[in-house]
């Protein structure tokens, strides 16, 4: 085995998954900014945009059990190489949609390619770093998705007056199948089979007759399954997701049809909210390594939740809404890792993408639920308000759940 190098594997690997994020969630999230002009042109309800969105979480969630099983067993790069390619199809078919039935088609084919954009991830990504250093990778990766959403935003406009909203999805499929090559060459799924030890330890002694450290204890799905925390963290995920998605989805729509402003002004709380992203995701993360990630879904919450009533109630002052919008966005960039690490601290390594992957129902359903009910209160209302009080409510309730978390014992 080579053991001294003056460079570490674990930074290639960091790279690669960046370029990936910022792709997926380039794709993901600004689906909000290209919404309004897919209204405008196609005809679509709101509730109809909700059910396409919900067709891409229905394949999501149903194949990232699959994807993080997979990652245990066949290793990260093999999954995240093959779901790139079929992330980037579904993305340029996205493109050519003119009804919603081939809407949802092609957007659940995008689900099926963004199963590999995040479990398997987090998993590589836990396995390259000791725990102590986990926050800290993930807070480097992670401004990833928000640079993905504040780039949607800004170069949505520019798209729309050289171009069309078609194009903003042809060029989004193109970085994805550029990033194929790029998976298949740079991501190795562990350190140990490359020679390396997580980054933060020591290098494995050299010489003859050394030891190499036990493998992580094999623990069986049953037992997963019986876990109380398993629960716990699984429903206070659903409630936080619920939280989470139907503001970040619609908030540009909320700006330009119930405020009243431009599309070109209402597609910068994108930007804003994607640089938020990056702010809490730098600060957030590293900082859950030394509070603990129940304390920190504690602290997030209750500021999620803060922030989404005060966006109902800044009535139409601009600035006030970009405030909370990034305050909202500072804690919501950093929440879906910090789940995805609870599996780290919670859970032997063995399994870590068995028990994300195993956990994404909840997401799923949450964000499915949240879309669906904001566009049927918006339909029937005609404003936002009370979907986006009911967010917060939810943001609480999620907050309530972790606090029945108990330390995993040794």
């Amino acid at each position: 085995m080579e053991n001294q190098r003056s460079f570490h594997w674990a930074w290639v690997i960091l790279a690669t998954v960046f370029v990936d994020l910022f792709i997926n969630y380039s794709v993901r999230i600004g689906y909000g900014v290209v919404l309004p002009e897919m209204i405008s042109n196609l005809g679509f309800t709101r509730t109809d945009t909700a059910s396409i969105y919900n067709s891409y979480l229905f394949a999501y969630i149903a194949v990232t059990p699959f994807s993080g099983y997979l990652t245990d067993r066949l290793g990260a790069r093999r999954v995240i190489t093959t779901c790139a390619l079929i992330l980037g199809v579904g993305v340029i078919l996205m493109g050519t949609i003119q009804e919603l039935w081939t809407a949802c088609l092609f957007y659940a084919v995008v689900g099926i390619g963004a199963s590999g954009m995040w479990t398997p991830v987090l998993t590589v990504v836990q396995r390259w770093f000791t725990p102590k250093k986990r926050g800290l990778a993930l807070g480097i990766i992670s401004p990833g998705y928000g640079l993905g959403f504040a780039a949607m935003g800004a170069a949505f406009p520019w798209i729309l007056q050289h171009y069309s909203w078609r194009h903003a999805w042809y060029f989004l499929g193109a970085g994805a199948l550029a990033m194929v090559l790029g998976n298949a060459l740079l991501l190795k799924s562990d350190p140990e089979s490359s020679g390396y030890r997580p980054w933060g330890e020591k290098e494995y002694p050299s010489g003859p007759g050394t030891a190499t450290p036990a493998p992580s204890a094999k623990v069986s799905l049953s037992a997963i399954f019986k876990s109380r925390n398993f629960w716990i963290i699984g429903f206070s995920y659903f409630a936080t997701a619920y939280s989470l998605y139907g503001v970040t989805t619609f908030m540009v729509d909320y700006a330009k049809t119930q405020l009243g402003i431009p599309i070109e002004k209402a597609s910068l709380l994108a930007t804003v909210h994607g640089f938020a992203q990056v702010l809490g995701v730098l600060t957030v993360l590293p900082l859950s390594d030394y509070l603990g990630r129940k304390k920190t879904i504690i602290i997030s919450n209750c500021f999620i939740a803060a922030s989404l009533f005060c966006i109902v109630f800044t009535g139409s002052s601009w600035s006030a809404l970009c405030f909370f919008v990034g305050l909202f966005a500072v804690f919501y960039g950093p929440t879906f890792p910090i789940y995805g690490l609870c599996a780290g601290d919670y859970f032997p390594r063995s399994v870590m993408g068995t028990v994300i992957g195993a956990w994404t129902p909840f997401y799923g359903i949450g964000a499915i639920m949240s879309h669906w009910v904001t566009g049927m209160l918006r339909d029937s209302t005609g404003i936002y308000n009370l979907a986006f009080l009911t967010h917060g409510v939810m943001a609480l309730a999620g907050l309530v759940l972790i606090l029945f978390v108990h330390k995993r014992p040794s």
